[in-house]
């Protein structure tokens, strides 16, 4: 490494999974302090993972986290935030137990167990119903409306959120989930009506034994088009399901598999109190030096 450049240390966190590269990639960057929002947004592109998380000091938590797709800065990022605590407890930053973070949408509790599992509780469900026609959705997810219809009496399409909004989108069978091929312009324009990030289809009818479900997630907007692994939308998701009454007795917890589609399988752990809570393990798959780019001058110039 050429010694004239500052460098910082970057790592690649493969979220709700215990296998390398399955589950969803976060980059980590532990010492985010000092550094610019344009610098963070540089090293965010250059890492090109869906979101990167910067640790920063914090006045109101243990820590703060600030989250970065490759193209612009979101409120909060599950994956990213599972990601970032399994890499502090792996580098002996924090112990098992409970941690706070400062993000966007305010102070939430993570908790660390003794084997690296984390859980990051999440605000309180938001569950909305929305105006929308059956066919504009499938269209845009390039499903059968019949697909959406068939479910749609008990769990209708709606706006849920635990701090990043989404379109939850019930289909029947997996076969027509697996088979979707999104328009991603027509998903982006659907999502941007109903101030969602993007959009999260699910079915119960799911591959594994153990699974509630399995869920897909598009979200153009932030210029991921398919999310292998969604924290984020699994919270919300959870309180949807709760919600619309999706069980006779609502389960203690639920299991939500995501990432087979692109290759990325993985699982999330979700509960549902007053709040929900999400949770899975991580695996460091790469660790290594990136150099700080500098940052943008603060005068532009005019022509």
């Amino acid at each position: 490494m050429n010694e004239e450049f500052e460098t910082l240390d970057v790592a690649v966190v493969d979220a709700f999974t215990d296998e390398p590269l399955a589950g969803n990639p976060a980059g980590v960057v532990l010492d985010g302090d000092g550094l610019a929002a344009d610098q963070m947004q540089r090293i965010a592109r250059e890492v090109n993972a869906s979101e990167t998380a910067f640790v920063r000091e914090s006045d109101d938590a243990d820590r703060r986290l600030r989250y970065f797709t490759p193209t612009d800065e979101v409120d909060l990022c599950g994956h990213a935030t599972i990601a970032t605590h399994a890499r502090l407890f792996e580098e002996g930053v924090i112990d098992a137990g409970t941690h706070s973070i400062e993000t966007n949408v305010g102070v939430l509790d993570i908790d660390v167990e003794d084997d690296g599992t984390v859980w990051m509780t999440q605000e309180r469900p938001d569950v909305r119903g929305v105006d929308v026609e059956y066919e504009r959705v499938a269209d845009a997810i390039d499903v059968d409306v019949a697909a959406l219809e068939d479910v749609g009496a008990d769990l209708p399409v709606a706006r849920a959120t635990t701090g990043l909004p989404f379109l939850v989108v019930p289909v029947n069978f997996l076969e027509h989930l697996g088979a979707a091929a999104p328009d991603f312009d027509a998903v982006e324009a659907l999502a941007d009506e109903f101030d969602c990030a993007g959009v999260y289809a699910l079915t119960f009818d799911a591959v594994g034994v153990d699974s509630t479900l399995h869920g897909r997630c598009w979200v153009p907007g932030l210029g991921i088009d398919e999310d292998p692994v969604t924290g984020t939308a699994s919270g919300a998701v959870g309180g949807y399901l709760e919600r619309f009454d999706a069980f006779d007795d609502f389960p203690d917890e639920l299991r939500f598999e995501q990432g087979h589609y692109v290759d990325r399988p993985g699982t999330v752990r979700v509960r549902v109190d007053d709040r929900a809570h999400v949770a899975g393990t991580a695996v460091t798959s790469i660790d290594g030096d990136l150099i700080i780019p500098e940052p943008e001058a603060d005068d532009i110039l005019e022509a």
